[in-house]
């Protein structure tokens, strides 16, 4: 089953509202109108099975809410006959939510996998003491942490997930699922082979393969949203190995079908192909 590791939705009635802020502020157009119909339109399309949704706490109240949702949301798309859902949820945590040590253990108690962070949206570098100690925990819990890593497109400049934090993380708390989004920092791609290549991390692929037009003048450096071509992708997918890679597109901001087709387009054997899209989700999610 082709596992997309990273797309978002919206509650139906917030929806429209929450794609329209957040298109404005980035400067770019979503694929989908971000409602669960239309990310399972789209699966249906491309050949995706699966999509791992990740919510993001943008504040400390919103955690628990986020996570009974979660909870929900894998009980209305469960699969009796497969028990593998079309959808299936992530939590959410913040780092400044007070009762993150109950919380955690409650997330093992509602079946969720793991839980999303972004750090630029919260405010505080990934390897900062709040972070550590919930990551500490989530390995104890064997819960997935997956990330967002590198800049963000709708905050040009600023970075609270650099690929030297991320390894930072990694030698403070060994090994645990973590996973490291944007194919392990966006637009910071020069750095991630040499400096998280060892550390046992995971990446995505999401939001770093695709081309858009050109930004408002002056929004980035370069005027643009210059994505990773097939030899600078190959170049970080070897240097993690297949086995550390999974296929993930950030729908609805990228487009599930285009995001594959640029996937079977590169030079991969069989197998790493399979890991990529398929097998390490399997082995990740249990």
């Amino acid at each position: 089953m082709i596992t997309d590791f990273h797309t978002h939705i919206f509650p139906e009635k917030i929806a429209a509202a929450a794609i329209d802020k957040l298109s404005r502020a980035a400067h770019i157009r979503p694929f989908l109108d971000a409602s669960a119909a239309s990310l399972l339109s789209s699966m249906e399309q491309s050949g995706v099975g699966r999509s791992i949704l990740l919510p993001v706490a943008t504040a400390a109240r919103q955690v628990e809410k986020l996570n009974d949702s979660a909870a929900i949301l894998n009980e209305r798309y469960a699969d009796p006959g497969s028990g593998k859902p079309r959808l299936l949820s992530f939590g959410a945590m913040h780092p400044d939510f007070e009762g993150w040590k109950n919380e955690l253990s409650r997330m093992r108690e509602l079946g969720l996998k793991g839980f999303k962070l972004h750090p630029l949206y919260q405010e505080k570098n990934i390897d900062d003491i709040s972070y550590l100690r919930i990551f500490e925990r989530a390995a104890e819990l064997d819960l997935i942490v997956l990330t967002h890593a590198g800049y963000d497109i709708g905050y040009p400049g600023v970075v609270h997930c650099s690929p030297q934090m991320c390894r930072h993380v990694c030698e403070e708390i060994g090994p645990f699922k973590f996973i490291l989004a944007h194919m392990g920092g966006w637009r910071n791609w020069d750095e991630v082979p040499e400096l998280l290549a060892d550390t046992g991390a995971c990446i995505d692929t999401a939001f770093s393969t695709e081309e858009f037009p050109p930004l408002p003048d002056g929004y980035w450096d370069d005027k643009s949203t210059a994505m990773l071509d097939a030899e600078e992708s190959i170049k970080i997918i070897r240097a993690f190995g297949s086995d550390h890679v999974l296929f993930g597109t950030d729908s609805p901001w990228s487009d599930q079908k285009q995001s594959l087709e640029f996937m079977k387009k590169l030079p991969l054997s069989r197998e790493e192909l399979d890991n990529i899209l398929c097998n390490n989700a399997e082995r990740l999610l249990g």
